[in-house]
């Protein structure tokens, strides 16, 4: 299987289709209001993996309720279920993964494949049952149970061996020791403008506002960009930074995520100013 993976991420006849449809998805899911409410920004958290419980939940349920007499109506309700809350977690799961780099889309196309035969012979299985040929409705249904947990298995490798709609910075705070961290003189911080510095060998970025500091981890937690090279925009009253590399936004008094592609927030360490010198320590 470790080979097979590895042979599917450097595959790059997959770029054929697969960069076809990721404008097919830019263009379709254009405003940034509904990638943002797909990517999860309003929950701070990735949408998709949240959603696909609810189908995954469901068709485990009725695999098991077919092997039990006389259930043939609880196992087309979980069918159904399945099915159509199905159809919103593909669409939220589209959106992320047009936003990935290359060798995870091409992860993510055979996911999306996967799960799309399992949706198919899952729709097979509930119009068969819901014509009274239950036999025909459990095989089916069967059957798109083993291709959905192909898509899941796929889905996992991208998560935990690719990183996909992981936050990349978080693994950062590891290499901070505790204690407070000496990071400059704080009458010698501009205002309001980006600064970078480092913290036991982690990057941090610096910005003040008044007399107010924020302390952020530096690489951006959808795909490790450089903070420090963003821009900062006010957004709704307040000063953001936008990530050079794939526009995802955070809040620079707090580290809320305001935009997507990232669904999660960044990282800010609590600061302090110590006999005229700034000071930062781990949450």
């Amino acid at each position: 299987m470790r080979a097979l993976l590895t042979k599917l991420e450097q595959a790059s006849a997959l770029d054929r289709v697969g960069d076809r449809l990721q404008r097919i998805v830019q263009a379709t899911l254009r405003p940034q209001r509904v990638r943002d409410l797909l990517h999860g920004v309003w929950l701070g958290h990735p949408l998709h993996p949240a959603m696909v419980q609810v189908p995954v939940g469901a068709w485990i349920s009725a695999a098991v309720v077919d092997l039990l007499p006389g259930q043939r109506r609880a196992a087309t309700t979980l069918i159904g279920v399945g099915t159509f809350s199905a159809l919103p977690a593909a669409v939220a799961g589209l959106n992320d993964w047009a936003a990935l780099s290359r060798d995870q889309r091409r992860i993510g196309l055979v996911h999306a494949a996967s799960n799309v035969v399992g949706l198919a012979l899952y729709s097979g299985s509930l119009a068969a049952r819901m014509n009274g040929r239950h036999g025909l409705g459990r095989a089916l249904g069967f059957l798109g149970l083993s291709a959905a947990s192909t898509g899941a298995y796929l889905g996992g490798h991208l998560a935990y061996k690719q990183g996909a709609q992981v936050t990349q910075s978080v693994s950062e705070l590891h290499l901070i020791s505790d204690g407070w961290h000496p990071l400059g003189d704080f009458a010698a911080l501009p205002q309001r403008q980006l600064v970078t510095r480092e913290v036991d060998d982690v990057s941090v970025i610096l910005y003040r506002h008044g007399d107010d500091v924020t302390v952020m981890l530096e690489r951006c937690p959808h795909q490790s960009g450089p903070l420090g090279q963003g821009e900062v925009q006010q957004i709704d009253g307040h000063d953001c930074v936008v990530c050079p590399w794939h526009g995802s936004t955070f809040r620079l008094n707090g580290g809320e995520v305001v935009h997507g592609p990232s669904g999660n927030d960044q990282q800010v360490l609590p600061s302090r100013v110590v006999n005229g010198v700034l000071e930062a320590r781990l949450p």
